[in-house]
């Protein structure tokens, strides 16, 4: 377990494509033991969220006094909340915390950051509910990589 090795799930987990997804595999195939590439890449890809709304906001705040980008980002704002305005009343939070907690690409924390933003929802609560849909996919994940692990080992003895 060196250091190069756990700053690389560090940045796998944070980036928007791989998120922990990416990082647990990562770090398990390099030696790190599994919890503890579960607590890194979980307690990195949480901070995701926050680090988006930030980000989100600032870049959102210049950008939105230029008219082009104001016309084009108020309508994909206005058909995002016509399509999924009913879903989202109807499972509000806990429907972030699913759709962020199904390990499959593009369902990520940064995902669904971005759609908390983009549908105006409170980003305290919102950036819990990812937190714990990050929690959710980060077991899920070690399930997986566990269960790989532990088939591939039985064989191996098996052989």
């Amino acid at each position: 377990m060196d250091l190069p090795t756990l700053l690389t799930a560090v940045l796998l987990s944070f980036l928007p494509i791989s998120e922990l997804r990416g990082a647990i595999p990562y770090a398990v195939a390099r030696g790190v033991p599994l919890p503890a590439a579960f607590l890194l890449a979980v307690g990195c890809n949480v901070l995701v969220a926050p680090f988006a709304f930030l980000f989100l906001g600032t870049l959102h705040g210049l950008l939105h006094r230029w008219a082009p980008y104001a016309r084009l980002f108020d309508g994909i704002v206005e058909r995002a909340r016509a399509k999924v305005g009913g879903a989202v009343e109807k499972y509000g939070y806990w429907g972030l915390l699913v759709f962020v907690a199904v390990p499959l690409p593009v369902t990520g924390a940064w995902t669904g950051a971005l759609g908390a933003w983009v549908l105006g929802l409170r980003k305290l609560k919102a950036s819990l509910y990812i937190g714990l849909g990050v929690l959710a996919a980060g077991i899920v994940v070690s399930a997986v990589v566990g269960l790989g692990i532990g088939a591939l080992s039985f064989l191996i003895k098996r052989l």
